[in-house]
């Protein structure tokens, strides 16, 4: 990419982007966005303006003008070489010029130049683009705005002109413009709520609750992406919306021709019993960032420390007789075992010790070393690969990642977790896109359990196969696909296809039909949805923005990635639909000046907020960019108020040796002792007889109420491979009773005291934690199944019995086989 011209030298002058305003309209599920950044140059000198911004990858940007003292300026979609050549013929002259481009390497980061911007001038740039939303499991519609862009780690060797390296960072309270937005809602089958992260004005709801608008508070600190959760009344409906094309467009072309978007929700039942098969392998982020808090608000837990509780339940509820590994990467990678390992007690007992063991100590983030390393291993007959990524998704070859794991998508599937807000959405649905997996996002006060556990049921869904989609229309009209086949469908999931419907549209009320046929288990289904050939007109073109975007994302694999004649395609679409590409950009050129802009020409890089914690661009191997916690800070207000709890805490685990933490000091004064815990190494017997992470003992020693959640994870951390639980003090504590009373209390003395220990925990589940049932489901269908073998004609006693003893109001059908 050419490097635009016009740095002379660096100044002191005011910042001069003063606002970003955002206008949001969501109409079912598809969002439509106006962002307007708004320029002022208060100082003596010309200047040329670089702004580098986050936006979502599935954005189609579609539209970029400029308002500069009362004069609107509408772009240009061109050839990213042509555009950049003559935004610098346009400066040299001294003519204004604007120019908007994706960054080279990954699709998630823009830029905004603004060239030769006179003293006392004002300038208005609006881009626009279009979105699908995505749906989430206890169905909300999540929306977005990313107003947090993570130093991404670049390689050595690596492109020396990623955009997002360019532009400084500075602390929230210098950040010199302002966020704004107002969003609205709207759907023909009524909102029940809509939920935002930020602190927004109260929802306004409109008719009959079809349409409700949210206006986001004044002084948004920048400190978090903006996230807007909107539930409908109804998601699950199938259905099929056919546009109008461009008028003034020929047919036969792609905005020329109607095109429909069409949207199914296939009732894939739950198998029973699931997959107990697979080789799977967790790929985790352990790169410097990942001692990041999850998020910038108080008590919020370490990225790592998160990880690691998730990869425990990952651990506990793998099926038995599968096959596991476990990568750590950032600038160097290792693996817990030399290949993958059959999943028993002892090998899970190896990992969850090097689990407790781990921390974010292994520099940047290069990731594509470990990809190929996995690749290259031997496949497991009967056992096909799963490949669950873990990152906050700083890393600077996105497409080659993308690339690579494309390669290998026919041996295996990836399912893709971004941690934290600022991870790229280029790479964390790109990858997952490519090898037929699901992409997940884990910001604010989601639980990383939650969601890893959720995807890994998926993969032990059995594969659907066969998937093809059939069209019934009238003669002479076709129906052309701009969206891949679909290949994969997971349960609960919407699919999304766009088509291209080529030839003569019919007069009066007729329809067409689409079929999504698949094969499950052996057993042949399909969905059908009947829609009206009648095409609506849609200024905006929104459905044919989408089209081509979900078209380019299949082909456009970088500036320097994409081969020939994927690029053709990819500029042709591009260029005709208007929709900005890797290889476009937008270029506007005012030349209607007075008279050329004289004087020399300053740069001033617009800078990003640096958030607690945020570590510099390419840091050394094996380091980040922290602020160290030392003695002289004032202890955590969780430390000061353990007392005596803390010394008896630090006298158990017997330390070896005592770190200094790389954690922000903000972040310690607001995490909990789990921070303290990570810096000290435990002895291989506190590492065997303590759970993972001692939440309840934390809490004990801290003087403190045990939370669900910490005898949760204590309760997890006592399960063996097989699903089953011992007898003992480490249970009683979890259920709140005395060893001696679960003894006495079992009804049929010649059981198997584990068969007892299993059905009581099982219950506990249920009556403590059914609020968390997505996180232990799968531990428990293990326990479950185990307690029907060893205990199989006892089942229905020691059920009635543990019900009785624990006073709980669960059916006991929840041991039905």
């Amino acid at each position: 990419m050419v490097r635009p011209c016009g740095l002379l030298t660096q100044q002191e002058e005011p910042v001069p982007l003063k606002s970003i305003s955002v206008t949001l309209s969501v109409c079912e599920f598809v969002a439509g966005v106006s962002a307007t950044l708004s320029y002022e140059n208060e100082g003596k000198v010309p200047l040329e303006v670089f702004f580098v911004f986050p936006m979502d990858e599935d954005s189609a940007v579609y539209s970029f003008e400029a308002m500069v003292d009362g004069k609107r300026i509408t772009a240009e979609l061109q050839d990213k070489t042509e555009a950049h050549t003559n935004y610098e013929d346009a400066i040299s002259q001294g003519h204004q010029a604007f120019l908007l481009e994706e960054d080279d390497i990954s699709r998630d980061v823009f830029s905004c130049n603004v060239g030769n911007l006179p003293p006392g001038s004002k300038a208005a740039l609006t881009l626009k683009y279009v979105q699908e939303l995505p749906l989430e499991a206890d169905g909300a519609l999540r929306y977005v705005l990313p107003a947090i862009l993570n130093p991404r780690y670049q390689l050595s060797g690596g492109p020396e002109d990623s955009l997002r390296v360019k532009t400084p960072v500075v602390p929230l309270k210098d950040l010199p413009y302002t966020l704004s937005m107002v969003a609205t809602a709207s759907s023909q089958h009524g909102i029940e709520r809509i939920q935002c992260n930020c602190p927004s004005s109260p929802v306004e709801y409109l008719g009959d609750k079809t349409s409700a608008q949210i206006s986001l508070a004044d002084g948004h600190k920048f400190d978090r992406d903006v996230e807007l959760l909107i539930y409908y009344r109804e998601v699950h409906s199938p259905s099929v919306a056919v546009e109008m094309g461009q008028p003034t467009t020929e047919p036969g072309c792609l905005m020329g021709d109607p095109s429909a978007m069409v949207s199914f929700y296939p009732n894939i039942p739950e198998a029973q019993p699931l997959i107990t098969c697979g080789e799977f392998i967790f790929l985790m982020d352990r790169s410097g960032s990942m001692q990041c808090p999850m998020s910038n608000q108080d008590n919020s837990q370490l990225r790592i420390e998160a990880a690691k509780e998730t990869l425990i339940w990952l651990l506990k509820s793998l099926p038995i007789g599968c096959y596991f590994n476990i990568y750590g990467f950032g600038s160097s990678h290792e693996a817990f075992f030399q290949k993958s390992v059959k999943y028993t007690q002892e090998t899970m007992e190896e990992a969850l010790r090097k689990v407790k063991l781990m921390e974010a100590d292994l520099g940047g983030t290069e990731i594509l070393t470990p990809l190929k390393n996995i690749y290259s291993g031997a496949s497991i007959p009967g056992h096909p690969l799963q490949l669950f990524v873990f990152t906050d998704g700083e890393v600077d070859d996105t497409f080659s990642v993308i690339r690579e794991v494309k390669s290998n998508r026919l041996k295996h599937r990836c399912f893709s977790f971004g941690i934290g807000e600022g991870a790229s959405t280029s790479l964390i649905k790109g990858i997952a896109r490519v090898a037929g997996g699901t992409a997940e996002f884990i910001t604010g006060k989601d639980r990383m359990q939650s969601k890893a556990l959720r995807s890994l049921k998926r993969s032990l869904q059995p594969v659907v196969e066969d998937v093809s989609l059939s069209w019934n229309l009238p003669p002479g009209l076709s129906a052309k696909m701009l969206s891949p086949e679909p290949t994969v469908i997971f349960r609960g999931q919407r699919l999304i296809i766009y088509a291209q419907l080529a030839g003569m549209m019919p007069p009066g009320e007729a329809t067409g039909e689409v079929c999504l046929k698949y094969t499950l288990q052996g057993k042949s289904c399909e969905n059908k949805v009947t829609f009206s050939l009648q095409p609506k007109s849609d200024a905006n073109l929104t459905i044919h923005r989408l089209a081509a975007k979900s078209f380019i994302q299949t082909k456009d694999m970088g500036y320097s990635e994409t081969p020939a004649n994927d690029k053709k395609d990819v500029l042709k679409v591009s260029l005709e639909c208007g929709v900005i590409s890797s290889h476009t950009a937008f270029i506007a050129i005012n030349k209607d000046l007075n008279k050329p802009v004289q004087g020399p020409l300053v740069r001033s890089d617009v800078p990003r907020p640096m958030l607690c914690g945020m570590r510099m661009s390419s840091p050394p191997a094996g380091m980040s960019m922290f602020f160290p916690y030392s003695a002289a800070m004032p202890a955590p207000p969780i430390l000061r108020s353990c007392g005596g709890g803390l010394k008896k805490f630090l006298r158990l685990h017997k330390p070896k040796k005592l770190s200094s933490p790389q954690v922000p000091a903000s972040a310690m004064a607001a995490s909990s002792i789990v921070t303290l815990e990570a810096a000290y190494t435990e002895t291989e017997e506190e590492t065997q007889r303590d759970t993972p992470f001692g939440s309840s003992l934390r809490a004990a020693n801290c003087g403190l109420s045990p939370q669900p959640d910490d005898h949760l994870v204590q309760l997890i951390s006592l399960q063996k491979a097989d699903g089953s639980w011992d007898l003992n003090e480490g249970l009683a504590m979890v259920l709140g009773v005395s060893l001696d009373d679960i003894l006495a209390a079992l009804p049929i003395k010649s059981v198997d005291s584990s068969g007892w220990a299993t059905v009581l925990a099982v219950l506990w589940l249920h009556d403590s934690c059914k609020d968390m049932k997505c996180e232990w489901e799968l531990l428990e269908r293990k326990a479950v199944a185990w307690i029907h073998t060893h205990a199989g004609p006892d089942v229905h006693v020691l059920a009635k019995a543990a019900i009785d003893f624990l006073k709980a109001s669960v059916d006991p059908a929840i041991f039905a086989p």
